[in-house]
């Protein structure tokens, strides 16, 4: 599962991938700063199951900070995105090709107006965000209409001439973007295309390629610089869509962490408010910068970077989190690590899922599993919910 950080140059998309990560990126109030995709590691946050048992975790593949188990999520920073990305211009090939595995978009929007459409530096309120946000949904659904483009005409007639599925022809085009085939088959419900696919027009394909980019690419607009915002500017961008817009200071959230791991605070990413450990090892300028974040994460409920990436991770990809585990009884591996694996999964995914994404063995050879909670023997079948532990059982 992997996120991609998007947006025109100079937003703070290096700085959000920074914080989100603590991969070091290269960040400077420039265009295109970022010419290769950074990529990196960040966490969702979800209750760990231990807490129920009394017993510490010992996780494998992931981490537990008292009782909240940090799943990991792939990230990529890719280069700023101007107008005409689709057609090549700045690193627009590049960057499209960067995303093409991204599950999600984190749209990273200087809410505060101060960069101009090319990413340039203006004044604050100078350029209104909103052009954007509709910007760059123009771009991403101008690139996937440029893939049903490359030679149509012999496409479609060959739909028609075979009788072969539309959906299934669709897909094959678009699998290299993540497209699945439930993808196009709920694309195609939402549409209400002519029946013959050589009837379709260039806006058909159009019409089409932007249904297809809000099933495989679903957007989340990362208000940044919040704490800069104009108040009527930033309120005009959360008007758009609320659920969808969420205002954050990833500047301020990358200090934190610094901080955190340099041992001068104790801060955990998502919780809206810090603590200083020994004021008195620190500078004065360093005490006056925290309580400015302190300050600044009130007014805004903490910096948003956490909300953003669990947002996109639990509400636009309806993930979930399950534990799979060799020994029901205990909750444990084979030998003998209390709850050590956490998975993220799309809600929905089975038992016989859960085991192929394992191993393919695991799957190829499934017989059951055992709900180790409950106890319960359950079939291939049987969806899974968000925290369950399971067993896959496998042989033969």
């Amino acid at each position: 599962m992997e996120f991609g950080l998007v947006g025109k140059p100079n937003v703070g998309k290096s700085t959000f991938f920074a914080a989100a990560t603590l991969v070091d990126a290269e960040i400077a109030s420039y265009p295109f700063t970022t010419i290769d995709a950074n990529r990196g590691v960040t966490y969702v946050r979800s209750e760990c199951p231990h807490v129920e048992l009394g017993k510490p975790c010992d996780p494998v593949n992931s981490k537990c900070d008292d009782g909240t188990r940090m799943i990991p999520v792939q990230a990529i920073d890719v280069a700023g995105l101007v107008a005409g990305a689709h057609k090549g211009r700045g690193r627009g090939n590049q960057f499209l090709d960067d995303l093409r595995q991204a599950s999600v978009l984190v749209h990273v929007v200087d809410a505060s107006g101060e960069t101009d459409g090319e990413g340039n530096l203006v004044g604050v309120g100078e350029h209104d965000p909103r052009e954007d946000v509709a910007f760059l949904e123009n771009e991403v659904s101008f690139w996937i209409k440029g893939i049903l483009d490359r030679g149509w005409d012999k496409v479609s007639k060959q739909i028609a001439l075979t009788g072969a599925r539309t959906e299934a022809a669709l897909q094959d085009r678009l699998a290299g973007l993540g497209v699945t085939l439930a993808d196009m088959y709920h694309v195609l419900g939402a549409l209400d295309l002519p029946e013959k696919v050589t009837d379709w027009t260039d806006d058909h394909l159009m019409e089409l390629a932007r249904e297809v980019r809000k099933v495989s690419k679903p957007i989340l607009i990362a208000a940044n610089k919040a704490d800069k915002a104009p108040p009527d500017m930033l309120q005009s961008l959360q008007d758009m869509d609320d659920e969808m817009v969420i205002p954050t200071s990833a500047e301020c959230e990358l200090a934190l962490r610094r901080a955190s791991k340099a041992g001068f605070i104790e801060y955990h990413p998502g919780e809206a408010d810090f603590t200083i450990k020994d004021p008195s090892a620190m500078s004065a300028a360093q005490v006056r910068g925290l309580e400015s974040i302190r300050t600044c994460m009130a007014s805004m409920g903490g910096t948003g970077v956490q909300r953003v990436i669990e947002k996109a991770v639990f509400d636009l990809l309806d993930s979930i989190v399950v534990y799979p585990v060799e020994d029901e009884t205990h909750w444990a591996s084979k030998k003998g690590h209390l709850l050590p694996d956490a998975y993220l999964v799309r809600r929905g995914t089975t038992a016989r899922d859960l085991a192929y994404i394992i191993h393919t063995e695991f799957g190829d050879k499934f017989i059951r599993a055992v709900n180790a909670r409950t106890h319960r023997v359950v079939g291939a079948d049987h969806e899974l919910q968000h925290k369950d532990v399971v067993k896959i059982v496998w042989g033969g």
